[in-house]
């Protein structure tokens, strides 16, 4: 799971909801208690290392003990149901039957991830007895659970490894990460306001799929919400929201006070407004005419739009709702999540440059982002001040939400590198994304994904977490690699 770089300005406070919550049982079968009397409570001491491990996760555990026989798994399921939990790990110390497994995966209403860890890497064969080769036998049922799991229509999820097995504990990470995505879409409110940028027929999207898909709520909204919040900011607000501004941007000889004053203002209603409507992402657009009020709202959000994505509250431009989802998958990974497409090809560097006018995620960027003056914005109505930079260089990961015919979805990544080289000063934030292909041949194969006009750019590699997150999602996920 990648960082994002260390916050630009205490102000700017991480927002999110409630913990991931993890749920952990253990167990083996009773039957072996009363014929090897140390077993149990070496299984019992490997199930505190377990638990440990899992507590150090940025993860609420509930814990609902170990199980010995179906009655007990029963009353364990009964305990993780009622927790509400966004994942179920069962932790098969020894050998247990799947009459044990099977009721906690059909109870819990919530993925299942089978963890099977041995006490170390290998057994002392020339000392070890029965009981003792027993603690080390959770990988035997695994394949019977599978089966099972399959004939139950129920999905199968899996790590084996030993317990000090770094290697295994980092593909257990990469489910807890999913789980935290999980967690953080079936909770959230993402807002709607304005309308579709007219003719861009891809970016429309069927709210009821993304409830139905992500158990999220999406809150319509109307650029008249946002005037009214927008009309009652007084001028030391104004000047506060000012303030901040230049304690994390660089700005531009090209501002305009008034403009900037207007900007910061706009902001600060468009605080008050994910507050009071409880957002958790928000996609906008208004075309406007001839410079009435809400053409100069919709021009102005770009300064508050990149503060609430900086705090984790991902805004995306041009009513894409699907993006917004996507940035907000990204910076429940750490990778944050810029709203981008693609702007040009360098067929000489080897590069894609990618970005966008519009909402940033400044917690990305490779140094202190600039903030321009703008007397036009391409292809819409309106002027004022714009964010401009590159992401940071490194690693990077574009992540979309593509949308197929029958309405269903799938998470779509590519990993590539930010390297550094010559950028448009046009207000927009651009980068030179390095995927190791051929940039025109990227492009075919990223179109072929079913990606829209639109995705989020995030920091670090993070295929493998989308992945796992896709997979907890029951979405498809599709990669363009080299």
């Amino acid at each position: 799971m990648t960082d994002l770089k260390t916050t630009r300005n205490d102000r700017l406070e991480t927002f999110g909801r409630r913990p991931t919550r993890i749920g952990l049982v253990s167990g083996g079968l009773g039957a072996y208690w009363p014929q090897f009397p140390n077993l149990k409570p070496q299984l019992e001491a490997s199930v505190r290392f377990v638990t440990a491990r899992f507590e150090a996760f940025d993860a609420e555990v509930i814990d609902a003990g170990f199980v010995s026989d179906p009655t007990d798994s029963v009353r364990a399921a009964e305990v993780l149901r009622s927790a509400d939990c966004d994942l179920v790990v069962i932790f098969v110390a020894t050998y247990l039957t799947s009459s044990m497994v099977l009721p906690i995966a059909q109870r819990v209403h919530a993925p299942v991830l089978c963890l099977d860890m041995q006490p170390s890497e290998k057994m002392d064969h020339s000392t070890f007895d029965t009981g003792e080769w027993l603690a080390y036998c959770g990988q035997c049922p695994i394949p019977e659970i599978a089966n099972v799991f399959r004939r139950s229509g129920i999905e199968f999820r899996s790590v084996s490894g030993h317990l000090h097995h770094e290697r295994a504990w980092a593909r257990v990470g990469r489910w807890i990460h999913a789980a935290d995505v999980r967690a953080r879409l079936r909770n959230a409110r993402h807002g709607l306001m304005g309308h579709l940028y007219p003719g861009m027929l891809d970016v429309s999207t069927d709210l009821t799929t993304v409830s139905a898909t992500f158990g999220s709520h999406v809150e319509v909204l109307e650029f008249d919400d946002l005037r009214e919040r927008v009309l009652t900011v007084d001028g030391d607000a104004i000047d506060e929201r000012i303030a901040l501004a230049e304690s994390i941007f660089t700005f531009d000889e090209s501002i305009d006070s008034e403009d900037l004053r207007w900007a910061a203002q706009v902001s600060v209603g468009l605080d008050r407004l994910v507050s009071d409507f409880d957002l958790d992402t928000l996609a906008y657009y208004h075309r406007g005419l001839a410079g009435e009020l809400h053409e100069r709202l919709g021009a102005a959000m770009i300064l508050g739009a990149s503060l609430l994505t900086a705090r984790g509250i991902p805004v995306a431009g041009e009513y894409e709702l699907r993006t917004s989802i996507a940035q907000l998958v990204g910076q429940t990974l750490g990778g944050g999540g810029s709203f981008t497409e693609i702007q040009a090809l360098n067929f000489e560097d080897g590069v894609v440059e990618m970005g966008h006018d519009g909402p940033a995620h400044l917690q990305v960027s490779e140094r202190d982002p600039l903030l321009r003056g703008l007397g036009v914005f391409h292809g819409k109505r309106g002027w004022g001040v714009s964010v401009e930079f590159d992401v940071a260089h490194g690693p990077v990961t574009t992540l979309g939400l593509a949308q197929d015919r029958d309405g269903s979805y799938a998470l779509v990544t590519s990993q590539g590198s930010v390297v550094d080289g010559p950028l448009l000063e046009i207000g927009n934030t651009t980068s030179r994304v390095d995927f190791d292909m051929d940039p025109g041949e990227w492009v075919d194969a990223w179109s072929q994904t079913g990606i829209g006009h639109h995705w989020a750019v995030c920091v670090g590699h993070l295929a493998d977490d989308v992945a796992a997150t896709a997979d907890l999602l029951g979405l498809e996920h599709r990669s363009v690699a080299p």
